[in-house]
């Protein structure tokens, strides 16, 4: 045990952050009344060199890392493309907990995306044909328009995942989980970063609010 900078650190090594996140996703989820437990702010830096945060939804998440779905066309999939340095964030504001993940995003297997495509709603497939995401459109009608003949086209077919839409994987690099103690008025963070070996190691602060 440390004393630096008015915070006490304890440093550990060789523990897994998927395990802490998955033990906090499960206690957030089921326990604490948040209304997606499963939403998380998503940053990446663009062409212009200014990063951008926007809200996706995670649909799983791995050992290797977190996956979410959108489509390579929008401006976070040509984000992607121009650097895969990425941020997500989860703030559950009701259990009081906040967790930040810094990582590289990367392309999952077309098999895996078709997967998760088929089992959505009809109606979603369709969208995901008729939207080009980021992209201006004259009006209203237009986005309509596109999905009427979306819906003609596959009237009596199953729905084919578009080429231009699929999952992402980010594979963690650092994990940090942040937890407020009103009681006692403390907040207890906990940093994990990724070795070149694969092994982790954990820091763990505590400071008064």
């Amino acid at each position: 045990m440390q004393k630096i900078e008015g915070r006490t650190m304890n440093i550990r090594e060789n523990h897994n952050p998927m395990e802490h996140f998955q033990q906090w996703f499960y206690e957030v989820d089921t326990a604490h009344p948040e209304d997606e437990a499963n939403a998380m702010l998503f940053t990446t830096v663009g062409e212009d060199g200014f990063p951008k945060s926007r809200i996706v939804l995670l649909k799983k998440f791995t050992w290797e890392g977190f996956i979410f779905f959108t489509n390579y066309h929008s401006e976070k999939g040509k984000a992607i493309a121009y650097t895969n340095n990425v941020c997500i964030s989860f703030n559950w504001m009701t259990s009081g907990r906040q967790i930040m993940i810094e990582g590289k995003a990367e392309k999952i297997a077309k098999n895996m995306a078709e997967g998760y495509f088929e089992s959505r709603p009809k109606g979603s497939q369709l969208s995901a044909w008729a939207s080009q995401q980021s992209q201006i459109i004259a009006s209203r009608d237009v986005l309509d328009n596109q999905l009427k003949k979306y819906a003609k086209t596959f009237n009596n077919t199953s729905v084919p995942k578009p080429e231009h839409w699929g999952g992402y994987i980010i594979k963690p690099l650092k994990m940090s989980f942040t937890e407020k103690d009103s009681k006692n008025n403390i907040y207890k963070s906990t940093l994990y970063s990724l070795l070149s070996n694969y092994s982790w190691t954990r820091t763990t602060f505590f400071e008064y609010i």
